[in-house]
């Protein structure tokens, strides 16, 4: 095998395996912790901040078995592939989550500490920071905004203008195809200018050019 493929990676000794572990627990909690400190009320999964916690530790894991080997980095793609999951994540937010995790874990099983506990200041600054602006004030009513546009549209630009008039906050929920990959569905969380303003939101967007479709559900109130 050439050696390139073998790579120089050193095995660690038992104590530095079983210290980047709990570091990686470590470093989970507070992945797991920034998620719950930072999702609105109600809108948190609660199996989600565990498997944030497990998911690092397992990366971890991984990563001090492949080393530098790229060998063996290929042999586990290949047997990791075999593995399907058919749960979807609901919020775009959540993904960026996940990869967090798989970075702070891949980051302390490679041996470098400080670079996962930077990258969980500046991002946990980061999602505290967006979290703050994105927040609806006690009391507000939540809405789910479901519009179907047209694949030659932009959902952004054909929304935006009404939103901004009729929405006081909005938060993207997804982005999915529909009617048979001819449309664009896009899920919004929002709170209204004022409860009144349901139907008219409604009756605009259905009068854009371009959108085929709208839904407007009241999800709950904010409890002060």
């Amino acid at each position: 095998m050439p050696e390139f493929l073998r790579g120089a990676w050193t095995d660690p000794s038992p104590a530095a395996v079983f210290v980047r572990l709990v570091a990686a627990l470590a470093f989970g909690a507070v992945v797991a912790f920034i998620y719950r400190a930072t999702r609105p009320n109600g809108e948190a999964q609660p199996s989600f901040p565990i498997t944030l916690v497990l998911l690092s530790i397992l990366i971890a894991m991984v990563t001090q078995v492949i080393g530098d080997n790229v060998a063996r980095a290929f042999s586990l793609v290949g047997a990791l592939s075999i593995v399907r999951f058919r749960t979807v994540v609901r919020d775009t937010q959540d993904t960026a989550f996940v990869i967090f995790a798989v970075a702070v874990g891949m980051a302390v099983g490679a041996g470098h500490p400080m670079v996962a506990a930077s990258g969980t200041v500046v991002v946990g600054a980061a999602a505290w920071i967006w979290s703050r602006r994105g927040a609806v004030a006690a009391g507000d009513d939540l809405y789910l905004l479901e519009v179907k546009v047209g694949v030659g549209q932009d959902a952004d630009v054909v929304l935006r203008p009404t939103l901004e008039t009729l929405v006081k906050s909005r938060r993207l929920m997804s982005l999915s195809t529909a009617k048979q990959g001819m449309a664009i569905e896009v899920r919004y969380q929002v709170a209204l200018v004022r409860p009144e303003a349901a139907g008219e939101l409604v009756r605009t967007l259905n009068r854009i050019e371009g959108v085929q479709g709208v839904s407007l559900q009241r999800i709950a109130a904010l409890e002060e």
